[in-house]
């Protein structure tokens, strides 16, 4: 023992050295810096995300003409063959009309057709102010593209168009699959693209320096107004006259998980939406990025990585010698100001640089580092106990003498963790210990945690919408407690989990969102849920109890049945001005009315919400509900119950969740 102790000063002297602390975390977050910063995920995730704080307006007159799902079925028109060209004939003749300034035409036109519709197109393509169409790049090799011969238009089109045709490619990332960059960079050197010869058409000051450039999106939807191909005649004259127009496909299905069609790129806006844009679109980008000379820049590697390290340096030798509130609340503040700096370099400047390396690495680390040196300074103490000193309780987990435990613990939540236990009989089940020390020295939250069990532990096994709640241990005055509680499902059946418990994970709403396409649930199985849900709390609200933190990682399947868990946060229903305390879990607890029925009925709300849309509970709501893309009859009638259950007036919103259980139900009735 006296060995162990004289071993660890040795070793807390060492680390209690100022000087050697910072530089250790200080080579510690720079190491991190350069790592990440070697990593391209981390480059486009930064690159990505910079477009979640807005994008800049578009003041252009550019409009798409899209050849898409409703053209192709208006015209008559098969997906995957060439069109009839007296349609673009028509087309070209209208914009003439128009006196349309530029037109750009992203469709190839490889080879003669019928002579008749050939003469007639290339005679509209004469007829433009200004015309530019797509070539080819010749090869494509082993990630290489040949421009030294280009495929041209065929005649009599290129003559037509003056001989202004542009390169169509673009350039999709190796490790996602999204456009990020102009093609080819550093610049056009011989053959220009579709967006180069457009721009200098258009009068864009287009230099000759070589230099990379990254794409400057202009939003979700996309930067221009979009026209099916068939609607374009039925505009008024002169409505093209000021406009710039694109003529090209779009993308039959744009489900980034699609497959087997070729103009359908990935954008920055893919990590969310789970959308890709037509080729098109991307091209229209670059032409107002290049027309604009608004592209994104970025520092040369040898300004961003020594920046890189010297922040790693100042973070990880300044964070360790602070207290630890004070590291937490200046690493927050450095995240903070690196995000918003970063979003505003992007937005009012041409730069951006991988900021995520600082804000979501080096920063983080460096906080770890101090938190694991103030750690090692507390540990010379606690070692001078006796070696009887019996360990914490969450460290070695509570003797539980009629169940057989299986670790490790599957589930770790604030306050304490979860294992698979075996009961006498051999059912399985679950165990979750609390601590008190994780509440932070306030123990009134610990007491209510278990007054929460105290609660609902009678109630729990008389409807099967409850997580049935088995045993409650007496160890409470010892600083920790435990209950025994039946388990739910396995997210995968098929693990083997039973041979192993440690494989085992429950399945709960969070995890089969997860597993649905593009995190939505079908709107017969979120009806079907809610009323499950329903039921179960209008049975709590009659016990006179409030569940008070209703969401998805809160609701457990149990033989395919949805129950309400996490009953730590049960008590008894109240008038508001008695109630002093309240759960929070961010986007499902309402502003208003905490530890109230319709305070449950708002969170049953948002969580039907989360799960029919795929979008998150902090999203602005209601207003994104009612503007859903899905506008199907099915949908907007589920949509009305969210947004009664979710309503900013308590006079308007359900007073009880068995009148929300009759509309659900109703919903479910008229499902096709």
């Amino acid at each position: 023992m006296q060995l162990k102790v004289e071993e660890h000063i040795s070793l807390s002297t060492f680390s209690h050295h100022k000087q050697f602390r910072s530089a250790a975390g200080g080579v510690l977050a720079a190491l991190c810096g350069i790592v990440l910063w070697l990593n391209g995920a981390w480059e486009n995730a930064s690159y990505d995300a910079l477009f979640r704080f807005g994008a800049r307006p578009v003041t252009n007159q550019v409009t798409l003409i899209l050849m898409d799902n409703e053209a192709h079925a208006r015209l008559a028109q098969p997906r995957g063959q060439p069109w009839d060209r007296s349609l673009h004939a028509n087309l070209l003749n209208r914009l003439a009309e128009d006196r349309c300034p530029l037109v750009v035409f992203d469709l190839f036109l490889k080879k003669p057709d019928d002579p008749t519709r050939d003469g007639s197109l290339a005679e509209a393509m004469r007829k433009q102010r200004q015309l530019v169409l797509m070539a080819m790049p010749s090869n494509y090799v082993a990630g290489l593209v040949s421009v030294d011969q280009p495929v041209q238009p065929a005649e009599p089109f290129l003559s037509a168009a003056k001989s202004r045709t542009g390169l169509t490619w673009l350039a999709t990332n190796e490790l996602d699959g999204v456009v990020r960059q102009h093609w080819p960079f550093p610049s056009p050197e011989g053959y220009p693209t579709l967006p180069w010869v457009a721009a200098h058409l258009a009068g864009a000051p287009l230099g000759e320096a070589r230099e990379k450039r990254w794409l400057r999106y202009y939003g979700g939807p996309g930067p221009c107004q979009s026209l099916p191909y068939h609607r374009a005649l039925s505009n008024a004259p002169g409505y093209f006259a000021d406009k710039i127009v694109f003529i090209g496909s779009a993308p039959a299905n744009r489900d980034a998980e699609g497959q087997g069609e070729k103009d359908r790129f990935r954008t920055p806006y893919t990590r969310w939406t789970g959308e890709c844009a037509g080729g098109v679109e991307v091209l229209a980008t670059e032409f107002l990025n290049l027309l604009n000379n608004d592209w994104l820049r970025r520092p040369p590697g040898w300004v961003e990585l020594p920046l890189l390290v010297a922040m790693g340096m100042m973070l990880g030798g300044g964070l360790c010698r602070l207290r630890l509130w004070m590291a937490t609340a200046v690493a927050a503040g450095i995240f903070v100001a690196i995000v918003c700096g970063a979003a505003c370099l992007s937005y009012f400047s041409d730069y951006w640089f991988p900021w995520l390396v600082v804000a979501g690495g080096q920063t983080p680390v460096a906080l770890v580092f101090a938190f694991a040196t103030v750690r090692w300074r507390r540990q010379p103490a606690a070692l001078m106990q006796t070696e009887t000193t019996p360990p914490a309780p969450e460290t070695r987990g509570y003797e539980s003498p009629d169940y057989e435990r299986f670790g490790p613990p599957f589930g770790e939540g604030g306050f304490g963790k979860v294992w698979v236990v075996r009961n006498a009989i051999g059912q399985w089940q679950a165990l979750k210990e609390v601590y008190k020390d994780r509440f932070d020295d306030d123990s009134s939250r610990f007491d209510m945690e278990f007054n929460g069990i105290q609660n609902y532990k009678p109630v729990s096994h008389k409807h099967p919408g409850l997580l049935r709640i088995e045993f409650v241990s007496r160890e409470k005055r010892a600083g920790f407690f435990y209950y025994v509680m039946e388990l739910g499902d396995p997210l995968d059946p098929d693990s083997g989990w039973e041979q192993n418990p440690k494989l085992y994970r429950p399945l709960d709403l969070t995890h089969k969102r997860e597993q649905a396409p593009r995190k939505r649930l079908p709107i017969r199985e979120c009806a079907e849920i809610a009323i499950a849900l329903s039921e179960a709390l209008e049975f709590l609200h009659q016990e006179g109890l409030t569940h008070r933190d209703i969401k998805p990682a809160n609701v457990i399947f149990v033989n395919g049945q949805p129950k309400l868990a996490d009953a730590g946060t049960v008590t008894v229903l109240r008038p508001r001005e008695e109630i002093h305390t309240r759960v929070v879990s961010r986007g499902f607890t309402p502003a208003d009315e905490p530890g109230t029925r319709q305070a449950d009925i708002f969170s049953l709300g948002k969580l039907l919400y989360v799960i029919s849309t795929g979008r998150d509970a902090q999203d602005d709501f209601p207003a994104l509900s009612t503007s859903l893309v899905d506008s199907s009859d099915d949908f907007m009638e589920l949509n009305k119950v969210i947004v009664k259950a979710c309503h900013p007036d308590l006079k308007r919103r359900y007073g009880a969740a068995e009148e929300m259980r009759t509309d659900l139900l109703k919903v479910l009735c008229a499902l096709k």
